[in-house]
């Protein structure tokens, strides 16, 4: 995803080392504190723990669906597999999902991805 410098009605693109991050946690970090103005996604958590590893973050779209975002400071060509693996404890978890969002947002929500709807109180 790219990033501009916005001045005086001109935008310019600039890359991530211009923009002074040193490290992956650095973009993280800038991201899920702007999660909503960046994306327009809800901030949920971030290095959210799984069974044997951490979703850099989570969050939910405007139709209330879960998004998964993991950042990578280089190319990886294991992230398409991390991906998925993901998508699989997002999908085998789904009550402790709902119960994130209940904390976070302090709403009901519940996740169905059979009927290929979210159905929520949001």
């Amino acid at each position: 995803m790219a990033i501009f410098r916005m001045q005086e009605h001109k935008v310019s693109q600039i890359s991530l080392n211009e923009q002074g991050f040193s490290n992956e946690s650095e973009l993280r970090d800038l991201f899920a504190d702007n999660l909503e103005d960046i994306l327009g996604v809800r901030f949920l958590a971030k290095e959210y723990p799984t069974n044997n590893s951490r979703i850099d973050t989570l969050g939910l779209d405007e139709n209330n669906a879960p998004v998964i975002i993991e950042y990578k400071w280089r190319q990886n060509e294991e992230v398409l597999a991390q991906g998925l693996f993901y998508f699989d404890w997002l999908m085998s978890n789904k009550p402790h999902f709902d119960l994130l969002v209940k904390n976070k947002l302090n709403k009901d929500y519940v996740f169905n991805l059979v009927k290929d709807s979210y159905e929520s109180t949001l």
